[in-house]
């Protein structure tokens, strides 16, 4: 998670930054279709195919471990996404 007040201190692409900055959002990293069992992980360990991350621009905040369900939007830039609708999280 990269806080709004840390967009610059980050390794984060131009356009990137610029969509979290514009209203001061979070930028989080997340695996791409949720959190994989024990099985796909070990299934992608030994296919050598590394579990792909998706990019969310989000007013919501979250610390790494923490798990999340939202609403996302694409967006122009390949793998990024945009909150249009965070929901509660019952773990």
């Amino acid at each position: 998670m990269v806080p709004p007040d840390e967009l610059d201190e980050h390794n984060l692409t131009d356009e990137v930054r610029e969509l979290a900055a514009a209203e001061s959002r979070y930028v989080l990293v997340c695996r791409k279709g949720g959190r994989p069992s024990w099985l796909e992980r070990i299934w992608s360990f030994l296919r050598r195919q590394p579990i792909e991350a998706v990019t969310i621009v989000t007013n919501q905040r979250a610390e790494a471990g923490d798990h999340v369900t939202m609403t996302v939007r694409e967006t122009a830039l390949p793998e990024v996404y945009e909150t249009v609708q965070s929901h509660e999280n019952l773990d």
